[in-house]
């Protein structure tokens, strides 16, 4: 708990469990955006710490986890606001990143991820707007869903964009991802009947040439256990959703920071500082452009999933950043990532990730997206897929 890259010093780190469940024994983590009753959320930044009163109540999430079994061992560390998806924070420092130490850990669930990974928990729960989750797994070769929007209650938890925010979870394995789930969701283990699989081949084909190359091997090995087709998307069109997804989420984060950013001009590191500037800008004729650019992807989405059951990309275009990376690399890397994870966000749709890929011991891996609800399948299907 020595490591403030990781651990919040606020606390608590410890909240026993409340009664005996499927989840006994597992020990979780939670984001610094989840309350706990009689302390302060600092939302991975001290001005806001210093200045918000302790909370009232405890997340729901967290007291379903506890009331199934499981204990909480930390509050850990996230990117401030959430408001960004490389896993540093200038005021905590950036999480060693367990699986690769010169790269980066991803963010904003940085402390959540770096946890779980390292071993000091079985899971861990984050949240998701533009890939908060997502993410942080892909970096640390873990097991991690962003649920369907709105499914889970984000009561008790500090908002970002609430039209996309979501709770979501991480692990080592699949069972436990499965087990989170089934609590959460409060539904049995649900089973697969031949599923079939939508391939998103412009995102895989222009993959740096290691990675499309073991992309290839990995999909010859299991195609046979699936019925594929080919999903009906263009690169540049996906790329065009990053445009999309981040003015309808900065119009949103404005509407809930920018005066608290007025007032607190040096709070902030400086690429988030950046961005919520950039929120302020954003006009009402820039969102409706937006909000009808979302509607045909949407309609795009639905007939895909006319095709086939699942939508299956690389979760990220590239293996995780190093940590030396310069903020003119970084923020390249993020317009091409944005898309990728725009897909699931502007439809609300769950969003699996499988860490079951690996370039000369860097993590890599892909991502499965189902239509809105089919969460508990794309836990199946996380169960199916580290069994083959």
């Amino acid at each position: 708990m020595d490591d403030d890259s990781v651990y919040c010093a606020h606390g608590p780190h410890q909240l026993a469990s409340l009664a005996d469940g499927p989840l006994d024994g597992l020990r979780f983590v939670y984001k610094d955006l989840y309350d706990v009753a009689g302390f302060t959320t600092g939302a991975g930044n001290p001005s806001w710490f210093q200045e918000h009163a302790p909370a009232s109540y405890t997340a729901p999430l967290i007291e379903m986890l506890r009331y199934a079994g499981a204990m909480a061992v930390g509050r850990v560390q996230t990117d401030e606001l959430a408001y960004s998806l490389n896993g540093c924070n200038v005021h905590f420092g950036t999480p060693i990143n367990p699986m690769t130490p010169d790269r980066l850990p991803g963010g904003s669930s940085s402390g959540s991820a770096v946890a779980v990974a390292r071993g000091d928990a079985e899971f861990a729960l984050g949240t998701d707007t533009g890939g908060s989750i997502r993410i942080p797994a892909a970096y640390n070769s873990l097991y991690s869903l962003r649920p369907t929007h709105g499914r889970l209650p984000m009561a008790g938890v500090l908002p970002l964009a609430p039209r996309f925010d979501t709770p979501g979870w991480l692990s080592r394995d699949a069972q436990t991802l499965e087990q989170v789930g089934s609590v959460l969701f409060g539904l049995p283990k649900a089973s697969l009947n031949a599923p079939s699989l939508a391939i998103v081949e412009p995102l895989f084909a222009r993959l740096p040439e290691p990675l499309a190359l073991l992309w290839q091997s990995f999909f010859k090995s299991i195609s046979s256990q699936f019925t594929t087709v080919a999903a009906p998307f263009s690169a540049a069109q996906i790329d065009a959703l990053s445009d999309v997804f981040q003015i309808l989420q900065g119009r949103q984060i404005a509407s809930l920071y920018h005066h608290w950013h007025q007032m607190h001009p040096d709070a902030l590191g400086k690429d988030i500082d950046q961005r919520l500037s950039w929120t302020a800008t954003l006009s009402a004729a820039a969102q409706h452009d937006a909000e009808q650019k979302r509607q045909q992807w949407l309609s795009q989405l639905h007939s895909c999933f006319a095709l086939s059951h699942f939508i299956v990309i690389p979760t990220t275009p590239d293996l995780s950043p190093l940590r030396t990376a310069d903020s003119l690399a970084l923020g390249e890397f993020r317009m091409r990532l944005m898309g990728m994870t725009a897909m699931a966000g502007l439809a609300g749709c769950p969003q699996l990730h499988l860490p079951l890929l690996a370039c000369d011991g860097v993590p890599f891996g892909f991502s499965i997206i189902g239509p809105r609800d089919s969460d508990m399948q794309l836990l199946a299907l996380a169960r199916l897929f580290s069994q083959l």
